[in-house]
């Protein structure tokens, strides 16, 4: 599994979307029901280059940015991955600690995960899926690979901008994930 460093383009895959791309889809979905401020517009910019190398097609994209503009813990929760990724070794040790370190709701940007998943590395001595799919779960809410990652990232860029919907920020996440585990 990459190391948090790998939250740049993916070099070795094409982007065949561009911000206007990004912005379509926000107006298509309800998302963006107005013109775009100057904050929006560099949304979309980076969205376009983290999302874009790792989406199929327009669908794949919308899928990817819907994880950015719909967080529900309680249906997250009732997946079957969910439960899979739940059960595995180690996994609520990920979520406990991924909330103690999100309890300051500073901004989560690439620095802070590089951060974060360091910390922990080093204190449940976890790697791979055993620490990726609870924390991308717990964040994006869904299993999977690094282009979840792009997403956790582009959540709190997004969570202030003034889009149609409200977005649940990382800090409120996982409050939200912790609060409804059993």
């Amino acid at each position: 599994m990459p190391s948090p460093e790998h939250i740049q383009p993916h070099p070795s895959r094409k982007n065949h979307f561009t911000a206007a791309n990004v912005l379509q889809v926000l107006h298509l979905r309800g998302w963006l029901r107005f013109q775009p401020s100057d904050a929006c517009t560099v949304f979309c910019e980076r969205a376009a280059t983290l999302l874009g190398p790792h989406a199929a097609d327009a669908e794949g994209l919308q899928e990817l940015l819907a994880l950015i503009f719909h967080y529900d813990a309680s249906q997250i929760l009732q997946t079957v991955d969910a439960h899979a990724v739940l059960s595995r070794y180690a996994a609520r040790d990920v979520i406990r600690e991924l909330a103690l370190f999100l309890l300051d709701p500073i901004p989560f940007d690439s620095d802070r995960f590089k951060e974060l998943v360091t910390l922990l590395k080093d204190k449940l001595e976890l790697r791979g899926r055993d620490l990726f799919y609870p924390l991308r779960l717990a964040l994006a809410g869904r299993t999977g690979e690094g282009e979840l990652d792009r997403v956790i990232l582009l959540v709190d860029e997004a969570a202030p901008l003034p889009f149609s919907v409200p977005i649940t920020p990382i800090h409120s996440r996982i409050l939200e994930f912790c609060s409804l585990l059993d």
